[in-house]
């Protein structure tokens, strides 16, 4: 087996740092609107942290943060709302509506990964899902078709090469005959 072709390895190596990179933004962005308070979605995030939403949308966890934090800025009892001033407490059957949102959203929440993660595992043992690893198969893919080019040309110099000797042997073939009956004379 040979090793992957360097420059692919490069370029596979320089995508997941880019990425890395990204990851890093959107969890300081998210840290950042934690604190000061600021719009907490998926468009929101992606705007200041200058991504792609389709980048969020393909890194689950980072997707379960924005919308977890986004769930717990709306029912934060120190943000303002309908009918309370910000930093107010909340009243008891305020504070129980508010607890029972919480765990309705929990609930929600867990069904979707739930369903998520049953849904990915029947996806993968039909046969219909493809390997995690396509980047390095790609690498490979890419390295084994330089080996069969490489392979097709010392093929045809071989067959070239074979050729030049059978059309010399041809040529030589009846040289060797006429050589012995003229020994014999």
């Amino acid at each position: 087996m040979t090793a992957p072709d360097p420059t692919v390895q490069a370029m596979i190596e320089g995508r997941r740092a880019d990425t890395g990179r990204r990851r890093q933004r959107v969890l300081a962005s998210l840290a950042e609107a934690a604190k000061d308070g600021s719009e907490v979605s998926v468009a929101a995030i992606a705007r200041r942290v200058g991504v792609d939403r389709i980048f969020l949308y393909r890194h689950r966890d980072l997707l379960g943060q924005v919308h977890a934090q986004a769930r717990r800025a709306a029912h934060d009892p120190r943000r303002p709302g309908p009918g309370r001033e910000p930093g107010f407490p909340p009243s008891r059957p305020a504070a129980a509506d508010a607890r029972t949102a919480r765990l309705t959203a929990q609930i929600r929440r867990l069904e979707t990964r739930l369903s998520e993660a049953l849904g990915e595992q029947v996806w993968r043992e039909s046969g219909i899902g493809g390997p995690e690893d396509t980047e390095q198969l790609q690498a490979r893919i890419t390295t084994l078709e330089r080996q069969v080019v490489d392979l097709e040309l010392k093929l045809q110099d071989r067959d070239d090469d074979l050729a030049a000797a059978r059309a010399a042997n041809r040529e030589l073939m009846p040289q060797l005959i006429r050589e012995p009956a003229r020994r014999d004379q």
